[in-house]
């Protein structure tokens, strides 16, 4: 009996089954590896062939997002990004929402590549609908998928196909808050406060300075503002259009997209070449 294809495998990783287990899926895959004629939607012109060429890897991602923050607080857990993906440089999607629900207790964020992130979250949306299947009550705790996401990064870093992303998963369950990361090869660890992206420079130091993992809500929120705000100002594929998601022992939230205030009327925006002889 041929097994079910399923994307998260148990037994030998995400997305991948090898050849000889799956006849039908070999076999279609040898079709679409053959010569195919095209011809244009509207049924004209002479049809040309598409040669099979050999396996391609991501070697750079396109369309990609930046900063994510992530801070623990008294009664809960916070993070937050802004909702732009750039097309290389090019500020081209500005309304994705970054932040994503995983289940009742867990939150979930991204940089980087935005297609495979998507895979990433059907990889979780499958593990969601196994739990619910299961039909007992029980769903996985934020600190299991963020296990369960080391090792699927650290899967596919090994077979030379890894998934561009850095994650934050943040989430509250059992009375216990979680706060972790994980890295494009499969690099890992949780903390009070975190950051992905550009802002492990810009942001990690404004938390290590007023963090305080008894610090109230508005406070959380408003050193949050105060990093968002930090790497606006020094990064160019940010905008200021973000959201905050929060979970706490009563459920999680998500806001609105909001914008922080900014200032740039700063002696040295005004006339940034008067110290730096030579700019124009």
């Amino acid at each position: 009996m041929i097994p079910t294809r399923v994307s998260h495998n148990p037994i030998i990783g995400p997305g991948v089954v090898p050849f000889g287990v799956d006849p039908a899926y070999d076999a279609q895959y040898k079709l679409n590896q053959a010569p195919r004629s095209h011809v244009a939607s509207h049924g004209q012109g002479k049809p040309f062939t598409v040669e099979p060429g050999p396996h391609q890897r991501t070697q750079y991602p396109y369309v990609t997002g930046t900063t994510v923050l992530g801070c623990k607080y008294k009664d809960g857990v916070m993070i937050a990004c802004d909702t732009l993906c750039c097309y290389g440089s090019t500020k081209r999607y500005k309304s994705v929402e970054r932040i994503k629900k995983v289940n009742s207790s867990t939150i979930i964020s991204f940089t980087g590549e935005l297609s495979d992130f998507h895979y990433i979250v059907s990889l979780l949306e499958e593990l969601d609908t196994t739990d619910y299947c299961e039909d007992d009550g029980s769903e996985l705790a934020p600190w299991e998928i963020h296990s369960y996401l080391c090792r699927v990064m650290y899967n596919r870093r090994n077979k030379f196909d890894p998934l561009w992303n850095s994650l934050v998963v943040a989430g509250v369950k059992h009375g216990r808050t979680f706060l972790g990361t994980v890295g494009m090869i499969g690099q890992h660890y949780e903390d009070s406060h975190l950051a992905a992206g550009f802002g492990n420079h810009m942001a990690r130091p404004l938390f290590r300075e007023k963090h305080t993992d008894d610090m109230s809500e508005e406070d959380a929120r408003k050193l949050m503002e105060d990093c968002l705000r930090a790497c606006l100002m020094r990064d160019k594929t940010m905008m200021n259009k973000f959201q905050i998601a929060k979970v706490t022992a009563g459920g999680l939230e998500i806001s609105e997209p909001f914008q922080v205030p900014m200032n740039w009327g700063y002696e040295k925006f005004k006339d940034p070449t008067k110290h730096a002889v030579g700019a124009w």
